[in-house]
């Protein structure tokens, strides 16, 4: 149904989390796709439905599936269940492992975007300049990038914001902000990135705020439950998550019938019902 993306700076806060987060109290049915090419850590953070997450079934096995072309319906058998309900695909283990992906990421954002019956929430990392994910962003619905109130970060979120518009397709540039901000000043640290924004006129808009929570984060990490549902980071979740859905670019994505097989060119020398979040 939609694409979306998340990211960050440098230095800016952990987009695993939020990722999880969101698919925990996403309205929607929903996958949470480990897009990081600097490496991911979901096997070795979260529990598996039945055990641990498989580090081998995820991004690189479906990699092997989609060198003669990938179809929407390819993706779902390299997915796996948390414990929680949640639906994530699990991505590579280190950067060594991505760089021979970038051929991946164009193909992977056309088959997300139009995975028929569930959003897609890819965990994007910390974006750098030439980033290869830039061929993914290409094809999301909205691209939402993480950061904190302090200048450090907003002058990086800036010089991203900038850069991006240049890098996406201007009739498809939607870019979205998200703070993270303690509890204590988050309706002041949202105000002041919305006022900075607004006065650089940079194509971005505020989405809201994220709960920065640590106990929280540490409770996600086990099976959700009754406490963490009651959490700072949950509950500012879930109101994020509602934020997000409600906007006119993903309020309306439909399942568009299975576009045909899109080729994807390797270099030669490289070699159920789905859960909604609760």
């Amino acid at each position: 149904m939609a694409l979306i993306a998340l990211a960050a700076d440098k230095g800016a806060p952990g987009v695993t989390t939020a990722a999880v987060a969101l698919g925990a109290v996403w309205p929607r049915p929903v996958l949470v796709a480990e897009c990081d090419p600097a490496g991911g850590d979901l096997v070795y953070r979260l529990p598996g439905e039945h055990g641990m997450l498989d580090p081998a079934r995820g991004m690189l096995s479906l990699a092997t599936t989609a060198r003669r072309g990938l179809r929407p319906e390819q993706i779902a058998p390299h997915a796996q269940r948390l414990s929680g309900g949640l639906d994530v695909l699990v991505g590579v283990s280190n950067a060594e492992q991505a760089a021979g992906l970038t051929w991946l990421w164009s193909p992977l954002g056309r088959s997300f975007s139009v995975l028929p019956g569930v959003d897609v929430l890819a965990d994007c990392g910390r974006l750098a300049a030439g980033s290869p994910l830039v061929e993914l962003l290409r094809e999301a619905d909205l691209t939402v990038l993480f950061t904190h109130a302090t200048l450090e970060h907003v002058a990086h979120l800036r010089e991203r914001i900038t850069q991006l518009a240049a890098d996406l397709p201007r009739q498809r540039t939607r870019i979205g902000v998200v703070v993270v901000a303690d509890p204590r000043g988050y309706r002041a640290a949202i105000s002041e990135v919305e006022r900075v924004l607004a006065a650089s006129r940079l194509p971005a808009v505020v989405l809201g705020g994220l709960a920065y929570d640590p106990k929280g984060a540490q409770m996600l990490r086990g099976q959700w439950g009754g406490r963490l549902d009651k959490s700072l980071l949950i509950r500012s979740a879930r109101e994020l998550a509602g934020n997000l859905v409600a906007r006119p670019s993903l309020e309306h994505a439909a399942a568009p019938p299975p576009p045909p097989t899109v080729t994807a060119a390797p270099p030669q020398e490289t070699a159920g019902e789905r859960g909604r979040g609760r």
